[in-house]
């Protein structure tokens, strides 16, 4: 689950110590489609780039940005992840085994001013020490806040743990004391066990209202596995999971459940509403019940099981992409000495083959168990009583017929983990249950049981002092599918718990010396020809490893290599020498403590799935759960403590492998890998052979040891961008004002039941805002300028997408630096992204409405709109990109057959595929420049603006900094649009096929034909809402009667829908959902032919055209056979007509998911988009207004009224097949200059550690 977050750290990993922030899980959106394989068509590529402010809470939503694949790495070894009903995208269920990335360990895109995530994308305040918190905590450990246990104490009160600031004057034993203190536990969080040791954590949480999730936690994963049962958890978890009847009676209630693998453990949960919709039953005892099914008595049928190996075979092949060989590759090598680097959650092929019934129910009942196992419910909960009354009900007497006394042990010899994971037994704690006979159980009954103490159960060798005998010689994996050179140096050291104040003193100084580490590398070197593409610093704590690793990783170009390692090395050096300066501590410091008071405030946001996961993976790793008022609220109280020598000292202990490697004293690395190309571009196009040798490697590093460094210097971080006399100046020149709306002679229109307000400027740039307070003292703002790639002519092929680019790299405004506008942004917790796509270009900006905030994005926007500067060698370095996203093409199985779709559908357009290297070596600046800023004109500019302002705040900031820019710059032009056609099918190029040399035998197929745009345009000029009217279902039966039966009301809705310019996009919305949920049912279910398929529809608003994608993997020997189903699928709707339930659980997936994204700023943000746009005259305010009302309306005949739209016949039709491997026909080795790559500007292909460990959609 490919996840990010944004927040001033951006670029460095941490755990996660303080509490989730509100969000749409950008983590969990991985579980329903992972990206990373996913050619995307819709449209083929956003181009995006960012300034952003990174925060020290582990936070996924909200700000949560989509990332790029660079040179990332989350830690991520999980099998497993499925939606039983149709998900956010697709009708069925997923498997993920890298399905997410936990809070603060995941890997953010790089910090820069207006950053690149294309993907073709103390002071001392007042507050109060309280007493210590009465807080349950368990008997089986001493003093362990993470063990619960057995009963609650009488007269427990609920009370906030206030924090007390120290006062200002304290001396070192005072000090000492205070840091000594424990931090205060999560005040709402409930835990308790079960007489047969199941543990539960109860958490009341209103996000989303009345929806709750449950997730079941067995502490069983792949590292438990013996040597020829790898795989075997994997295959369990499918088993249970999709045999469970009690689960598949949820699936009409608009509940979702998933399952996944780890290292360390299994997990199946639900996401389910509070009470049926019709009857309101309590639904709690029905999940719970499913959860029991599915964890503890599962039916082992031979059907089922043998189902279930042709699913993950399928899914084994499926996943072993280069990110996916990368990844084991890293993490072989970071844990070589134990299971981690052997035991991948996916397992073995020729094992998975092999085992019966008998040897998967052997391992189950060894291992999946209560007392091994812990409950987590999180939700929309009023009585607490009741749900542990239902937990006692469902589970209580699972598992005490068989089960033996464990034997003995000490306790407290295990920590925090152990206590958490085992179970308060009267004989106490055990590594095993003894088969010894019991009052209770009969000998033949005994089952022997195990559980582990420590999870994982592994011995890592720590990354500890020694000499270079020692040392491990450097790994270097080379493969001819990587582009790039990457290396990465790893030291791993064990957990440090976050229990004191002390322990969150010291993350914090980690974090503010790391991130000023990768702020400055990532500056610096933007501002000339960097010799490296990223450089990144990671350090986090690991609850699947079970251990902390701190991660230099550097990649570059092949060529450029040495120099980028001796670079990074040099960086690392330096900060460790002279430390990080009085001004980077006091801005970092500053930019903690106001990004952890809006989060604090937010608390009342964050969803139940992101506190879950954050409890869940803070309870792994022994740190104290605190709510984000008490993380604040400690935040502050230790950030008064802090020092510029602490600091400095802390933060050089962590670099210590990297800057002083090679000495006696520094800490070994656990481990140095380089992977790389086998051949490499030079200068000219031809390609030559790529070698590196190990002491090539540690001669580079050595060279970065030994290059001369100088102290950093302090920049001076600007204030404001625009001062008060030059405001005054451009309002007296401008004279700002607001103007009628066309159509309404008022200058303002508000409707009152959505809250929107529309204004037009008297530069002619129309803006829509709402108050919303959903987000407290938060807000977000887009500007979509209409255009982008579309705009582009023959003669400029790639000069929007490479001139967008270039303004990123360059990162300039008017006479400020790159450095300052980034620092700028840090300071007022700003996050800026800037897109291309086919259709427009776009900015967005999040920010805090603290310490003017606001009025900071406004002042930003207003500056990239008048004062942009276009560099030279920002261009040279983005062409020199696309250039190398072109040449990665041939090297990824999804990407070159999509890229041959895609140039075969749309006649070679190259404006919906990468610019090819004939295009870019034809572009300079000026002409890449003409093309961004001819779009800025004023009326083809909107803003929208959602957050928790005042009327009177934002149009005080619209008049000020939006109403002064002018209505058209020097270079804008009237902008035309050569005309998009699909490719006549007297071409023969229907049909298609990609070969691409692998050592590993995968394939992949796209199928794609024409849609109509949004709003009912055609590609032929066609307006369908002209003969709506008249679309009728080719068939009688079902359709026909069900409109007879129609009552006045009902027709007079489906009338309405018909009329309203919304009618395509909603009941396009519907088919998808079907579609969907019949291509997993009939291709992967029952057939057996992919372990991954779905369709996705990609309609437009400003151009009249759409198209469909159907996207499946599967094997050599079965591809051509899915490829055949999936056609025979999207065709036999006709033939094999819609049912009123499929139509009725589209709508209810939805409307659901509408109904949960309301709450978000960022997803009103998407509903304004293009509302005064004139490029898009059908979109209304009553496109948002009456959306629920119109997915209720839609009709069975609705639905086939857009099915009929798209093409579906043999000549409209495309397809490629992809397949690699070592006899895979011909080698895809170069595509000619006139052709074009499709897929997201993903980037440098992924490279690092547990990037693609993830399985697929499994169900």
């Amino acid at each position: 689950m490919a996840s990010s977050s944004s927040s001033i750290f951006t670029g460095v990993k941490f755990s996660p110590i303080l509490a989730p922030l509100n969000s749409r899980d950008s983590r969990r959106s991985g579980f329903i489609k992972d990206s990373r394989s996913k050619v995307r068509f819709n449209p083929a590529a956003h181009h995006r780039v960012r300034v952003e402010a990174q925060s020290l809470i582990p936070y996924n939503g909200l700000w949560a940005k989509q990332t790029t694949n660079k040179g990332r790495w989350k830690r991520n070894i999980v099998l497993g992840e499925r939606v039983t009903q149709p998900s956010l995208s697709q009708g069925r269920s997923f498997c993920l085994t890298c399905r997410k990335t936990q809070p603060g360990i995941r890997r953010r895109s790089l910090p820069g001013a207006f950053l690149d995530a294309s993907s073709f994308p103390l002071s001392r305040k007042s507050s109060s020490l309280g007493k210590p918190s009465q807080i349950v905590r368990a008997t089986v450990g001493p003093d362990e806040p993470h063990a619960a246990g057995t009963a609650w104490p009488d007269g427990i009160v609920e009370e906030r743990q206030d924090v007390e600031l120290l006062p200002p004057e304290i001396d070192a034993a005072e000090l000492e004391a205070f840091l000594g203190c424990e931090l205060p536990s999560h005040p709402k969080l409930h835990r308790g066990q079960l007489k047969n040791g199941l543990r539960y954590l109860i958490l009341p949480n209103k996000v989303p209202p009345n929806r709750f999730e449950a997730h079941m936690e067995v502490h069983v994963g792949s590292v438990d596995e013996e040597d020829d049962e790898q795989g075997i958890a994997h295959m369990i978890e499918h088993v249970a999971f999709l045999g469970s009847k009690k689960r598949e009676k949820l699936l009409g209630t608009g509940a979702r459940s998933n399952a996944y693998t780890d290292f360390h453990h299994t997990v199946f949960h639900i996401h389910s509403p509070t009470h049926t919709k019709d009857s309101e039953d309590d639904l709690f005892p029905s999940v719970l019940d499913a959860l029991n099914e599915i964890a503890f008595h599962p039916k082992f049928l031979s059907s089922r099981v043998e189902k279930e190996r042709r699913a993950i075979l399928s899914e084994l092949q499926m996943m072993n992409t280069i990110e996916y060989r990368v990844d084991c590759q890293l993490l072989q090598h970071l844990h070589s000495e134990n299971k981690l680097g052997k035991r991948f959650p996916i397992g073995l092929e020729e094992q998975i083959k092999k085992w019966d019934v008998d040897k998967i129910r052997k391992f189950h009942e060894r291992w999946y168990f209560p007392a091994n196992a812990t409950l987590y419910i999180v939700g929309d909960i009023d009585n607490i009583p009741r749900i542990v009354h239902n937990i006692e009900a469902v589970f209580g007497k699972t598992g005490l017929d068989n089960e033996a006394t464990p034997t003995s042990s000490t306790p407290g010899a295990f920590g925090a983990m152990a206590n958490f994971l085992v179970p308060k037994l009267p004989a106490g704690l055990g590594g095993t249950f003894s088969q010894e006979r019991t009052n209770t159980a009969d000998q033949s009954k005994i089952i022997k049981r195990e559980r582990h103490a420590i999870r994982p159960p592994v011995e890592h060798n720590w990354s500890l002092p020694g000499t270079s005998v020692d040392l491990k010689p450097p790994q270097i994996f080379k493969h001819e599918l990587l582009q790039n050179f990457a290396i990465n140096m790893f030291c791993k050291i064990p957990v440090s718990k976050v229990q004191t104040f002390g322990d969150l003193r010291n993350v914090l100084m980690k974090r503010i010396f790391l991130s000023a580490l990768h702020f400055r590398i990532n500056t610096r070197y933007k501002s000339s020809n960097p010799p490296f593409t990223s450089v990144e610093l990671d350090h986090s704590d690991s609850g699947r490893e079970g251990c902390t690793v701190t991660t230099l990783t550097v990649t570059a170009e092949p060529k450029n290599w040495q120099n980028a390692v001796k670079v990074a090395v040099q960086e690392v050096r330096r900060l460790k020498e002279f430390g990080v300066t009085k001004g980077e501590l006091t801005r970092y410091m500053d930019a903690l403590l106001k990004d952890s008071e809006h989060l604090a405030a937010m608390i009342d946001n964050v969803s139940s799935v992101d506190n879950l996961d954050f409890i869940m993976e803070s309870d792994a790793l022994g740190h104290t759960v605190m709510d984000q008022t008490q993380g604040h609220e400690t935040l502050v109280a230790v950030a008064g403590t802090v020092t510029l020598e602490e600091v400095n000292t802390v933060g050089a202990k962590v670099l210590e492998f990297v800057s002083d490697f090679g000495k006696p004293t520094a800490p070994l690395p656990a481990a140095i890998v380089a992977c790389v190309p086998t051949k490499m571009h030079g200068e000219g196009v031809d390609e030559s052979d790529f070698n590196i040798t190990p002491s090539e490697i540690l001669d580079s590093v050595k060279s970065g040891l030994l290059a001369p460094i100088e102290a950093e210097p302090e920049l001076e971080v600007p204030k404001e961008l625009i001062s008060q006399s030059q405001l005054q100046e451009l309002t007296l020149q401008r004279n700002p004002c607001f103007v009628p709306i066309p159509g309404s002679g008022v200058t303002k229109l508000h409707d009152k039941e959505t809250g929107i307000t529309q204004l037009r400027l008297s530069n002619g740039i129309p803006v829509n805002f709402k108050i919303s307070q959903t987000e407290s003292r938060a807000g977000v703002m887009r500007l979509i300028v209409g255009g982008g790639r579309a705009a582009e002519t023959s003669d400029s092929k790639g000069a929007v997408v490479v001139g967008v680019r270039t303004l990123s790299e360059g990162g300039r405004v008017g006479d400020f630096s790159r450095e300052q506008v980034e620092l700028f942004c840090v300071n007022h917790l700003i996050n800026c992204s800037l897109e291309s796509t086919e259709e427009f270009i776009a900015m967005e900006f999040r920010f805090t409405l603290r310490d003017n905030g606001m009025q900071a994005a406004f002042q930003l926007l207003h500056m990239v709109l008048e004062h942009s500067v276009w560099l030279e060698d920002a261009f040279d370095r983005a062409r020199q990109l696309y250039l190398s996203y072109y040449r990665s093409i041939p090297k990824s199985l999804e990407r070159a057959t999509a890229h041959k779709l895609m140039t075969a559908m749309l006649n070679g357009d190259e404006r919906f595929i990468e610019p090819t290297p004939k295009s870019l070596q034809s572009l300079n600046l000026e002409s890449v420049k003409d093309a961004v800023m001819s779009h800025f004109v004023g009326e083809n500019m909107e803003v929208s603006i959602v957050g928790d302002f005042s009327e009177e705040e934002i149009e005080r900031c619209v008049l000020d900094y939006l109403g002064t820019v002018k209505a058209s710059h020097d270079s804008a032009k009237p902008l035309g649009s050569e005309p998009i056609v699909f490719r006549q099918p007297t071409d023969g190029l229907q049909f298609q096929q990609v070969f691409v040399k692998d050592t590993d035998e995968r394939a992949c197929a796209y199928i794609a034909g024409p849609a109509p745009n949004r709003w009912g345009f055609t590609v032929d000029g066609d307006d369908l809402f002209q003969s709506v009217s008249k679309h009728s279902v080719a068939h009688d039966g079902l359709l026909k009667s069900e409109d007879q039966l129609l009552d006045g009301s009902d027709r007079e809705l489906q009338k309405k829908l018909r009329s309203h310019p919304l009618f395509f996009g909603i009941s396009m919305g519907l088919l998808a959902e079907i579609i969907n949920s019949r291509l997993f049912t009939t291709v992967r279910d029952s057939l057996g032919l992919t372990y991954d398929v779905s369709f996705e529809l990609n309609l437009f608003d400003r151009l009249n055209l759409g198209w469909y994608v159907i996207s499946v993997t599967s094997t050599p020997g079965k591809v051509f056979k899915a490829v055949d189903a999936c056609k025979s699928v999207l065709r036999g709707l006709h033939s094999n007509q819609i049912a009123p339930r499929e139509l009725d659980r589209a709508k209810r997936t939805l409307l659901m998911r509408h109904e949960a994204e309301l709450k978000s700023n960022a997803y009103w943000l998407n509903l304004l988009a293009h509302l005064q746009a004139s490029s898009v005259p059908r979109k209304e305010l009553s496109c948002i207004k009456e959306l629920t009302s119109l997915y209720e309306a839609a009709s069975i005949e609705d639905i086939y009224v857009a099915y009929n739209q798209l093409k579906v016949d043999e000549d409209s039709l495309y397809s490629c097949i992809g397949i690699a491997g070592a006899q895979a026909g011909e080698d895809v080795t170069a595509l000619s200059e006139e052709e074009e790559p499709e897929d997201s500007f993903s980037g440098v292909l992924p490279v690092g550690r547990g990037s693609s460990m993830t399985t697929r959609p499994t169900t």
